[in-house]
């Protein structure tokens, strides 16, 4: 049931207390009130000042699912808030039973203090979710992709893996484990259609994924080497993947060996790399 003055009065509450460098935005000085105003929090949201007005005044109704989960994102809203802005708006929380997408405000911080490494966050069924600026000159600017192109293994499988390379050992481990780590999701959460859609045209369209798929195996995607060519040269990294507890997000971590010509090439990279991108590449969710 749809609680207008409730929604607006939280979503006051919640932007009047995000501060500005929390989201990577300078304080500056002459502002009315320690939160974000409602220009910074439409462009982290991706709508228009004046629906966030609308918003707030109660006289705008009926948000999209999207759109919720775009607010709780930029207001760094954990999942009980989160679900309590959908239900005074009408909608329901997102399902257990579908894959989580929601980056908690835990999560957000990890991203936001590991800029010296690059770092992504997946979902379980490796969605791309956020990313820092040092992951996007590495590996190229995720925010150009749209659609199922986010998805790590529609990627692998479909669109080849240009610009990093295994051995053949860990080519064939990391094939294998994207495959069993999807069906892993996939016994998970059921009751996610485009999960299902997914596997479906993978499938379909690549005949690699499909012969692992018909192996049968469950297992999750944990660590892995490769080599990944970079616009300072080619940069062998180890990969190593964090679970997070209750939401399942996957913090996809590159770390080269200290003192290696490989650190000091990443070194240089969050010198030089980053000139190109924009402020902020992470995309709402």
């Amino acid at each position: 049931m749809v609680d207008v003055s409730e929604f607006a009065s939280v979503l006051r509450s919640w932007r009047d207390r995000v501060r500005p460098e929390e989201v990577g935005l300078p304080a500056g000085p002459g502002r009315r009130t320690p939160g974000l105003r409602r220009e910074e929090l439409a462009a982290l949201a991706g709508v228009s000042v004046d629906y966030v007005v609308r918003l707030e005044q109660g006289r705008a109704t009926n948000p999209s699912p999207q759109l919720l989960g775009a607010l709780a994102t930029a207001l760094r809203l954990s999942e009980e808030e989160r679900d309590h802005l959908c239900r005074v708006a009408g909608s329901a929380p997102p399902s257990h039973r579908v894959v989580p997408r929601h980056i908690t405000p835990g999560v957000q911080r990890i991203v936001d203090r590991l800029g010296d490494v690059p770092l992504a966050v997946f979902s379980a069924a490796h969605d791309i979710v956020l990313w820092n600026d040092l992951w996007a000159a590495l590996t190229g600017d995720p925010s150009r992709w749209t659609g199922i192109d986010r998805n790590l293994v529609w990627q692998h499988f479909v669109h080849g893996h240009d610009g990093i390379e295994w051995d053949a050992v860990h080519e064939e481990e990391f094939s294998s484990d994207l495959a069993a780590d999807l069906r892993t999701a996939v016994g998970r959460y059921p009751a996610d259609r485009e999960l299902a859609e997914l596997v479906a045209r993978l499938r379909r369209e690549s005949p690699e994924f499909e012969r692992r798929w018909d192996t049968g195996r469950v297992a999750e995607h944990r660590a892995s080497r490769k080599r990944v060519h970079s616009p300072v040269g080619p940069i062998e990294v180890d990969c190593d993947v964090l679970t997070v507890p209750g939401g399942d997000l996957r913090v996809v971590v590159y770390t080269a060996a200290p003192g290696t010509e490989d650190a000091a090439k990443l070194d240089l990279l969050r010198v030089t790399g980053l000139q190109d991108l924009a402020p902020s590449s992470s995309p709402a969710s």
